[in-house]
């Protein structure tokens, strides 16, 4: 910074010829403090025995990078998370035992989890991509009187395998990946202003429209094989939100992903889900979708195992007093094992929101998905069983 003419700090990224503003890398495009960049990832076996899960987030305007890394069996979760002061190393996508490398860009990384002295976990694996990435829709929110943008961010996906990999619990280790292809992975990445970064604030109005308003969605992306081997990507993101049983609003994104980047979308995707009563976790059903020439796609979702990754414990929607961006100084890394994540007062702490390994039936397309499927459910839902009473986030 010089005289009258402010610009940010150098930073190794800008030796490269990215720049789109007159500014430099170490600074974006708002003061808000909610801006964030995000990747979150997972790893499951197509038997549903064992999932990995991934989360890394850096927030310039709060000097944090975050990141969360753990492990799914069955009702157990075992959870590392790290936290650190991003300046000066701004560039580098490591956090304690935590790390995030792009091996070659928009088709392959690497997630992993070295060993460490929180939880006695370590993994590593190789995403490559069977379909190219796909730009979902703009996110953009705002408060109910439209008067203050609360969301504006806009995330690519991608489907694909586990090409190489091993995972260690206990001290006992899994190898997984070469030539079987036995592990399915799903990718995401996202960078804008966010929801749910840092600790709500005390000394804003309350908006009791939300104390009305129930919702449903869920986000899913299937990597899919069919019997001669050839793949593809289905992609499912519809949300509703109900006003007196009555949906006022909905939203749908979703399509046929191949592997040559052709995109076929859903208009209209109905859902006839079954959930279970007391914890809200998906149990299965159909999802019915709507081609733009106007034929029905069902597509039959199977939860085979309780194998899911509880994002909660990577901090969305906070999680026993710590969020996403929060500052916990120059290094932190905390984690803890769930043994059963089913258990009272455990899985309201967790959240709705999981990585749940769904096997998906596609018979118009000829072939079989394995993935990740997050819902998420409030308020009540006779239709499903679901009451009021037992609502949460």
């Amino acid at each position: 910074m010089a005289g009258n003419n402010p610009v940010g700090p150098l930073v190794p990224a800008d030796e490269l010829f990215h720049h789109q503003v007159a500014e430099t890398f170490a600074t974006v495009g708002t003061t808000d403090r909610d801006f964030t960049e995000k990747v979150c990832a997972m790893a499951v076996a197509i038997d549903g025995s064992l999932q990995l899960g991934f989360g890394l987030g850096k927030y310039p305007n709060r000097n944090v990078m975050d990141a969360y890394a753990g492990v799914s069996r069955g009702k157990e979760q075992i959870t590392v998370r790290a936290s650190r002061e991003l300046w000066p190393e701004t560039d580098r996508t490591v956090i304690g035992p935590i790390s995030y490398e792009v091996i070659e860009p928009l088709r392959a990384v690497r997630f992993g989890l070295a060993p460490n002295a929180t939880q006695p976990i370590a993994f590593e694996w190789t995403f490559e991509s069977i379909v190219p990435c796909h730009m979902e829709d703009r996110t953009h929110m705002r408060n109910p009187l439209g008067s203050h943008v609360s969301a504006e961010l806009i995330r690519y996906h991608q489907t694909g395998i586990a090409s190489s990999g091993w995972v260690e619990i206990d001290g006992e280790r899994t190898e997984f990946g070469g030539s079987d292809v036995s592990w399915v992975s799903t990718r995401d990445h996202s960078w804008g202003v966010r929801y749910g970064v840092g600790a709500e604030p005390t000394d804003l109005q309350p908006n009791p429209y939300l104390d009305h308003v129930d919702f449903s969605m869920i986000w899913s992306p299937i990597s899919c094989v069919r019997p001669d081997g050839s793949r593809y990507g289905l992609f499912l993101h519809p949300q509703y939100a109900y006003f007196g049983g009555n949906i006022v609003r909905k939203t749908i994104i979703g399509g046929v992903e191949h592997p040559d980047g052709r995109f076929e979308p859903f208009v209209d995707i109905e859902l006839d889900f079954d959930y279970d009563p007391r914890t809200r976790r998906l149990l299965g059903g159909v999802a019915h979708c709507t081609m733009t020439d106007g034929t029905d796609r069902p597509l039959t979702f199977h939860v085979p195992t309780d194998t899911g990754f509880h994002l909660g414990a990577g901090l969305y929607f906070g999680f026993r007093g710590h969020h996403h961006g929060q500052w916990l100084g120059s290094l932190h890394e905390d984690g803890e094992r769930i043994v059963d994540c089913t258990a009272d007062g455990i899985f309201e702490e967790l959240h709705q929101l999981r990585d749940t390994f769904v096997v998906v039936d596609d018979p118009i397309g000829g072939g079989t998905g394995y993935g990740n499927c997050q819902p998420m459910i409030t308020g009540e839902h006779p239709r499903y069983g679901l009451t009021r009473a037992t609502s949460f986030v």
